[in-house]
């Protein structure tokens, strides 16, 4: 099946589910519930959305600037324009296709500063790690901080649902798991060994050193203080565009950082589940919203106020960014 083809095939299926899931929340909203809603659509206070988007935009640049340190003990500086161009282009194919975005900005950065794809595919698993790690340290601390509030909330839809599928898990099923997947890769590195000499294997092979390489470069940073100081700033972003997102309406405007915290961490998990979070970022926000008794209608009006925002923020620069890269790529001297 061509590439191409694939990909529509991928778009197709998750934006369903982000339509079905937008069906889902409001399929039960009231006559009623909609016309609070549109109020707080036509109340809103727009204008706020251009800190916060510029504040967005600061976000997308700490990242890229973030990246390249990763990618200095490798050898390699590209531009930070070239490095920003990509990421933009990354989330501009995220929104389509999840997970296309990564391959597409190591692509593009391969292709204009001539940095291996296999050990930026590398650099940007540890970043993605990186982000893993401070998304559960953000929920730990949100939790820990609010106990009062998300305690139960935490317990009913996280800890208890789990904890009823372990108690549940046929240990059976679980061992012949385990053992199936042992038996895959000891028989991937059976024949990594036995044709080890085939083009096959030695392109495996380099391509995983590359990648281990890209992984490693971590721990190999001069500057380890700057990489730590662009991820604290990377995700203040995220929270300080939430928390000014909260003066947009005049029923949040009262929440203060407490709540964002929330809505962060929360939200943070729709943006993974879908693309761009459709159909998934937009519930998850209202209902961490009704936690400190913002009604259903104004939590609904907020998640689409803010998600829009993002959204068209990453469209806009993605664009800007494909038109871009050729354009300031002319002017910079060849790349051997």
């Amino acid at each position: 099946m061509p590439k191409m083809l694939k990909n529509v095939i991928k778009f197709i299926c998750f934006f369903g589910i982000g339509v079905l899931l937008i069906w889902l929340f409001t399929k039960d909203i009231t006559t009623e519930q909609w016309e609070q809603i549109n109020t707080a659509f036509r109340k809103a206070n727009y204008w706020l959305l251009i800190p916060t988007m510029t504040i967005g935009i600061a976000s997308h640049w700490f990242r890229a600037v973030r990246w390249k340190l990763l990618m200095k003990p490798l050898g390699h500086q590209p531009t930070t324009l070239n490095t920003f161009f990509a990421v933009m282009v990354g989330y501009l194919a995220n929104l389509a296709v999840p997970r296309l975005g990564e391959v597409t900005r190591c692509g593009i950065l391969a292709q204009y500063e001539k940095v291996p794809a296999d050990k930026l595919v590398g650099t940007m698993i540890a970043e993605r790690a990186v982000d893993m790690v401070c998304l559960l340290l953000l929920m730990a601390l949100t939790v820990l901080t609010q106990l009062d509030v998300l305690g139960s909330y935490v317990n009913e839809s996280i800890f208890v649902p789990v904890s009823n599928k372990i108690a549940h898990a046929n240990g059976i099923q679980l061992l012949i798991g385990i053992v199936i997947l042992a038996g895959i890769i000891l028989l991937l590195l059976w024949l990594l060994k036995k044709f080890a000499r085939s083009k096959v294997a030695i392109t495996i092979k380099n391509l995983a050193r590359g990648i281990m390489e890209g992984i490693l470069s971590i721990g190999k940073m001069e500057k380890k203080g700057w990489f730590l100081i662009h991820t604290v700033l990377i995700w203040s972003c995220y929270l300080s565009q939430v928390y000014i997102g909260f003066f947009c309406l005049k029923e949040t405007s009262h929440l203060g950082i407490s709540a964002a915290l929330a809505v962060l961490m929360i939200g943070s998990v729709g943006m993974i589940v879908t693309p761009g979070g459709i159909g998934a970022y937009q519930p998850l926000v209202q209902k961490s919203l009704e936690l400190y008794g913002i009604p259903l209608a104004i939590g609904f009006a907020f998640g689409w106020i803010i998600w829009v925002a993002q959204t068209v923020l990453v469209i806009l620069l993605g664009f800007i960014s494909l038109v871009a890269l050729p354009v300031y790529n002319k002017k910079l001297p060849a790349r051997s």
